[in-house]
């Protein structure tokens, strides 16, 4: 078909937009009219490039960004209200705790790239995210309860970002935070000028892509699984996962650098 051809112009946009350059991989969520909301195919969408992601050898960081004014307004209401039922939203919510997970679970570090407001299910994007940067008019809240419905699962990753009684004032007030008090709190790790946004995070994803492939594969398997034992136990996994480390020749050449004061050249 060529590509000016009238049904080629008219099929949807796709939800989700991916581009890779050096290494950095872009996921754009494209539902700029609906607030860029969790509709079951924008999960699929998003599961389904992180699973291809996942394979990828040559990746070094994800930036995950939205079109539109809003970064993601949460699960999509009206599809949510069109099949009640325990099963479905059941499945809906396990499979939306699935994709954010999943995020952790790719071996390099996920940027959230934040413009515009962040509620409910997208404020627990943003904070499933590895790290984050905001422009400094967004917004963050998880404002279910509004509608009679208490942000449990958006309380998982927001109770793990920032304290205990902040994540519960948010999630039994409803009430917006500001960039500011984001990055404050431990939400996002910085904000920026909307005109600044792009370029900051770029640096970001940049220095990330510039270090030891294997190092940072090891680091982000190892942060994560450290958070959940005890002291004793998390230190000697650590220094497994060091020795480890040290034994791939990224360790070596980056040591050898070092020593000689001069760029190393990591095998990646």
């Amino acid at each position: 078909m060529a590509p000016d051809s009238p049904l080629q112009s008219e099929s949807p946009a796709p939800l989700l937009l991916r581009t890779t350059h050096d290494g950095i991989a872009t996921l754009r969520l494209n539902r700029p009219a609906q607030f860029n909301a969790l509709s079951e195919d924008l999960l699929g969408a998003l599961a389904a490039e992180i699973e291809a992601l996942e394979q990828d050898a040559s990746l070094r960081c994800v930036v995950l960004e939205s079109a539109g004014r809003a970064f993601c307004a949460g699960h999509d209401l009206r599809e949510m209200r069109s099949q009640p039922s325990f099963d479905y939203y059941l499945a809906l919510f396990r499979r939306c705790s699935g994709v954010m997970q999943s995020l952790q679970a790719l071996p390099v570090p996920v940027i959230a790239k934040v413009r515009g407001i962040a509620t409910a299910a997208g404020c627990q994007l943003v904070a499933s995210c590895d790290l984050a940067v905001a422009a400094d008019s967004a917004t963050f809240a998880v404002s279910g309860i509004n509608a009679g419905l208490f942000c449990s699962t958006p309380a998982v990753a927001l109770s793990r970002n920032v304290s205990a009684k902040r994540a519960f004032e948010m999630l039994v007030t409803a009430r917006f935070i500001d960039a500011a008090q984001a990055r404050d709190w431990g939400l996002v790790n910085d904000i920026a000028p909307e005109a600044e946004l792009d370029a900051r995070v770029q640096a970001l994803a940049e220095v990330i892509a510039a270090k030891s492939p294997a190092a940072i594969r090891y680091g982000k398997r190892m942060f994560y699984a450290q958070r959940q034992m005890p002291q004793a136990e998390a230190y000697d996994y650590a220094a497994e996962v060091m020795a480890r480390n040290m034994m791939e020749e990224d360790a070596a050449e980056g040591i050898d650098a070092f020593l000689q004061k001069r760029t190393p050249r990591w095998r990646g």
